[in-house]
């Protein structure tokens, strides 16, 4: 079992930026490569961005790239998604999620097995 706890969430102006941090406990946790995902109301959670183990590969969505940048240090065994000129349509949950399959970047939620609980994050116009 891996928990995952996200934080950093909260309510900020448009061209803001928040800084998300998702601490791990359970597992060894440079086992898992990481994701953050989101999910705005009425809407599907989709993938905003993952790293692999080490940190040297990863992936963003489209919408939040040159905007987002993932991390992770595994000897804090914590993930980071800094976030910067943030917009109204970023507003959603924001979870963290643990795939074991570390030397991929895993794109879908299926391939993820651990989640957190989720965090808020407002961007007001």
């Amino acid at each position: 079992q891996v928990q995952l706890v996200e934080s950093g969430g909260g309510l900020v102006q448009a061209g803001g930026s928040l800084r998300l941090s998702c601490a791990a406990s359970g597992r060894t946790f440079s086992n898992y490569a990481m994701g953050w995902f989101r999910q705005a109301p009425g809407k599907e959670r989709e993938l905003v961005s993952t790293i692999s183990w080490s940190g040297s590969y990863t992936h963003y969505a489209d919408s939040v790239k040159g905007r987002f940048t993932i991390s992770r240090d595994n000897a804090k065994n914590t993930v980071y998604l800094q976030m910067n000129s943030l917009k109204p349509e970023d507003t959603a949950v924001y979870y963290c999620a643990a795939s074991g399959l570390p030397f991929e970047i895993p794109l879908t939620r299926d391939r993820y097995d651990y989640w957190g609980q989720g965090t808020q994050v407002t961007v007001s116009s």
